[in-house]
């Protein structure tokens, strides 16, 4: 009797237990929701070049004097902001193409801004990628950081411009293939402009025929018995605009053949310890304001008078930025350091044609020092970083021309500053 019930217990219960196995051995598909809240309280010394109401620091504006000699424009102002709140969506699916497969999105509040529409507060798209991953290779389409921003290495400061100027900042549709061959990681990307364009509009790339080409080595090491790790790489980028299909003469519309080619090389590397992770990065570059940095072009000459077609020089710009904070228990100390300087245009710019297409023409260069404090517990940080921006702007002479020479390169300058003091509340989910 009771090896008959025995055996009726293992015939009910094996199917249950194979079941079970069964199941844990599916993959699970789907998708899994993470983000955070954040709430940003910022008060500024200065008024400063910005996005977003302010939330987006670049630098501070140039002194503006009244009648009388006073400055206008460096009164204490604040604001108080939560649309850097975040959702991502992680999506894990079924095998591909012998690859597996996988995808991204993710979106903000921090709302949409061009030529086209203006929306604060609005839920925007910030990446929306599908990946297929073999054994050593990796494609991704879709839209995602621009390749001169490296995931594994930007600044962690708690400010929303993630160290712009200084730190290239742009997310953009793209094609990209990754190859591994031990430690080293090759990268190809085509990229075009959408939420970050040219300041002439991404109609600039598309009306090139010719996408944003960009190719990168990467090698990384790590040591699990000391446990550090170190990154390190270099890219090179080439794009051609096209600033305008047509131009207008004594009343008469031309079709005009006008373009301009582009480059930009980057180099970073990244310490990473038990105690201490440190990072930096130099990008010297032109017409670079796609990325939020400094830069654009001049007019260089008239090449046809009949038709007003024009020839163009690009800014030049070397920019870096080096950071260092702690990685140990639930306070972290930071320190972030960024210089840009604008290098001039690499021909004669024709000072009677100058196109508004252009971020810092006047400034010679761009510091910033930018300490921090976090302290965590479990899912909730309160943080507090110093922010101290300045910006040297060319000065005038006695015609009231400013000091810039025939190849756009600030002669002299005096510098204006601006305090920022941020705290933020960071939820985590």
């Amino acid at each position: 009797m009771k090896i008959n019930s025995l055996y009726l217990t293992v015939c009910l219960l094996f199917p249950l237990f194979v079941n079970a196995q069964q199941l844990n051995e599916t993959p699970q598909f789907g998708i899994q929701f993470s983000g955070f809240v954040k709430n940003d309280f910022f008060f500024d010394t200065h008024e400063n070049v910005s996005i977003r109401e302010g939330h987006f620091l670049l630098y501070p504006t140039n002194t503006l004097k009244d009648a009388k000699g006073s400055i206008i424009n460096n009164e204490l102002n604040f604001n108080f902001l939560s649309i850097q709140t975040r959702l991502t969506g992680k999506i894990a699916g079924p095998d591909a193409f012998g690859a597996k497969t996988s995808g991204l999105i993710e979106a903000d509040f921090f709302g949409n801004e061009n030529t086209n529409f203006s929306d604060l507060n609005g839920f925007r798209l910030r990446h929306a990628v599908v990946k297929l991953n073999w054994k050593n290779t990796e494609l991704l389409t879709g839209q995602y950081w621009h390749p001169l921003f490296v995931p594994e290495c930007f600044p962690a400061v708690i400010s929303f411009n993630t160290g712009a100027p200084f730190q290239p900042f742009s997310r953009n549709p793209q094609i990209r293939i990754s190859h591994s061959i031990n430690k080293i990681k090759l990268v190809a990307a085509v990229n075009s402009q959408r939420d970050f364009t040219n300041i002439g509009g991404s109609g600039e790339l598309r009306n090139s025929g010719m996408p944003d080409f960009n190719a990168q080595i990467h090698f990384s090491s790590k040591n699990e018995a000391k446990k550090t790790a170190i990154l390190g790489g270099a890219g090179f980028e080439y794009k051609v605009v096209r600033p305008r299909m047509s131009s207008t003469v004594d009343g008469n519309v031309f079709k005009v053949d006008e373009s301009l080619g582009s480059m930009a090389v980057m180099a970073f590397g990244k310490y990473q310890g038990s105690f201490l992770t440190m990072k930096a990065q130099a990008v010297y570059g032109q017409n670079l304001t796609d990325l939020v940095m400094m830069g654009g072009y001049m007019t260089q000459e008239i090449s046809d008078p009949l038709t007003g077609e024009k020839s163009y020089t690009p800014l030049n710009n070397l920019s870096s930025w080096f950071e260092v904070h702690t990685n140990a228990g639930k306070h972290e100390i930071g320190l972030f350091i960024g210089y840009a300087q604008n290098l001039g245009t690499t021909e004669k710019y024709l000072a009677t044609e100058q196109p508004l297409k252009t971020r810092g023409l006047n400034i010679h260069h761009i510091y910033r020092l930018s300490p921090r404090y976090v302290i965590t517990s479990g899912k909730l940080k309160f943080a507090a970083e110093l922010e101290y921006t300045a910006a040297a702007y060319a000065t005038t002479d006695t015609d009231g021309n400013l000091n810039i020479d025939d190849k756009a390169v600030v002669t002299d300058y005096e510098s204006v500053s601006n305090v920022r003091l941020l705290t933020s509340v960071i939820y985590n989910f």
